[in-house]
């Protein structure tokens, strides 16, 4: 199959990848066949159902490497999915009655587009696989190669999914920051609450980076410049049980020695607790067009607060998120070289006909290759197993009890 017209789209949340894949792949076809076309699909499938894409043209092509310098996307992001039809035609992207699935394939059949570079999460890209087989199954052939991209690192078989690593490292320089306000009023509680749903990689690679950064400082005790007001004193996941009242009992004694308490809180932490409560009371949590409650409206964050403030003797509480932040960063040089060696790779799949999901593959060896989209998962859990991990929480003093849902 020759390659005539290539279409690119990012979807889903912000990942410190985005505007570097993109870039990326740019390059490697206008080095290897600078005749083939390309465009993307603006705001992922928000653009495709709208019709909304973008032409890249020699300035974009000549110029590509600079969306290595920035975070976000340049082609845009939403939370679109396919399969959700009441909040299509509730934001006007279908009409009431029409199969989007069926929208989308006839919108990239009509646009001429042989090979679809999705760029997100599991459902982007298993929701791009869909679209194939529709388009094979009426006699139109795509190809579809995806990249992964979460800064949660938990899609299944991945080993390293793109911008996790460069998320974490911002969300340890917030951190960073964050901490200095432990000095803002006697007994602060400081809580540090970091994206990751079901996923607590992100939180955990950020305290591990922190308390990297931390082990490395020098320390003017003399005149209250002390390490252990900057330490992490608790990691909360949500692959680990929660007992509250254990982990304020010593987080009490924490307090009471340092005059602070520093938490790395992993929003998913909790979360099955906080829902329990609110129906208890008789309310419902508010959802996505994912079917995922929205962490926003039931704040981890504020209700870890509530639950460790009066018991720590606090007598000022504060929550601050990095999420925002660390996603929208642009890449790190370890995930510059990740995502160099994915696109160059995604192109090769795609010129040879391929398709699947590039990464390395856990199942095979950790070789990276184009994974079979129907082995691709979302919500892998993190492995606090990991001896790395022991070490961080050796040094927060917490022991590691896995949750029952993991």
């Amino acid at each position: 199959m020759t390659v005539k017209r290539v279409a690119l789209l990012t979807a889903g949340g912000y990942a410190p990848c985005l505007s570097s894949a993109v870039g990326g792949l740019i390059e490697r076809y206008t080095e290897l066949v600078p005749d083939v076309e390309i465009i993307a699909y603006k705001h992922g499938y928000w653009g495709l159902l709208s019709g909304e894409k973008l032409v890249v043209d020699d300035e974009v092509r000549e110029k590509a490497g600079l969306l290595h310098n920035y975070g976000g996307s340049p082609i845009g992001n939403s939370r679109v999915k396919l399969t959700n039809t009441e909040d299509l035609v509730k934001r006007g992207l279908i009409e009431e009655g029409e199969n989007a699935l069926e929208v989308a394939a006839n919108k990239l059949k009509d646009d001429g587009v042989d090979v679809l570079h999705t760029i997100g999460g599991d459902d982007t890209n298993t929701t791009a696989a869909d679209l194939a087989k529709y388009l094979h199954e009426n006699g139109h052939e795509l190809q579809v190669v995806g990249l992964p991209k979460t800064i949660d690192n938990d899609i299944v078989p991945i080993r390293q999914s793109l911008g996790a690593k460069s998320a974490a490292e911002q969300t340890s320089i917030f951190a960073q920051n964050i901490i200095a306000e432990h000095g803002s009023n006697p007994k602060m509680l400081i809580i540090h609450e970091i994206m990751g749903r079901a996923c607590g990689y992100l939180t955990a690679q950020a305290a591990e980076y922190y308390q990297d950064w931390h082990s490395k400082q020098e320390w003017l005790p003399g005149i209250g410049h002390k390490a252990e007001r900057w330490d992490v004193h608790a990691v909360f996941l949500p692959e680990l049980a929660l007992d509250i009242e254990a982990e304020a009992e010593r987080l009490k004694n924490v307090m009471d020695e340092a005059g602070c308490v520093n938490i790395f809180l992993s929003e998913g932490a909790g979360i099955p607790e906080i829902v329990a409560e609110m129906q208890a009371r008789g309310e419902e949590p508010e959802k996505d067009p994912f079917g995922h409650v929205k962490i926003d409206t039931i704040n981890p964050g504020q209700w870890f607060a509530k639950q460790f403030a009066e018991k720590l003797g606090a007598e000022k509480v504060m929550v601050q998120k990095s999420g925002y932040f660390s996603r929208s960063a642009k890449a790190n040089p370890e995930d510059i070289r990740l995502i160099k060696s994915m696109t160059d790779y995604a192109v090769q799949v795609a010129l040879e006909g391929g398709s699947g999901l590039v990464g390395h593959d856990e199942e095979r060896g950790d070789v990276l290759r184009a994974v079979e989209f129907e082995r691709v998962a979302g919500h892998k859990a993190f492995d606090v197993s990991q001896p790395w991990f022991h070490e961080v929480m050796e040094r927060t003093g917490q022991k590691i009890v896995p949750a029952e849902a993991h």
